[in-house]
């Protein structure tokens, strides 16, 4: 087994949850994950708010994803 080190600010320790001075790989893996998943879900959310689709009701949504679908299906 090979070790690492790797040097992170106190902000970005915080910000990940870190808890001691190691952990395994997949851990760190999983960790840094789920802080672009939470990430990526905000910037999701801002773009919905900016383009005026987080007011759209899941019926709405459902219409549009159909109506895109079909779309498509006759652009082939």
């Amino acid at each position: 087994m090979k070790n690492l080190t790797v040097t992170i600010s106190e902000i970005e320790y915080a910000k990940f949850g870190f808890s001691g001075e190691s952990m395994s790989f997949s851990d760190l893996v999983e960790l840094v994950n789920k802080e672009l998943v939470r990430q990526n879900l905000n910037k999701c959310v801002e773009l919905a708010e900016k383009h005026g689709l987080s007011a759209l009701s899941m019926d709405e949504i459902t219409s549009e994803v159909y109506a895109v679908r079909g779309n498509a299906a006759y652009r082939h």
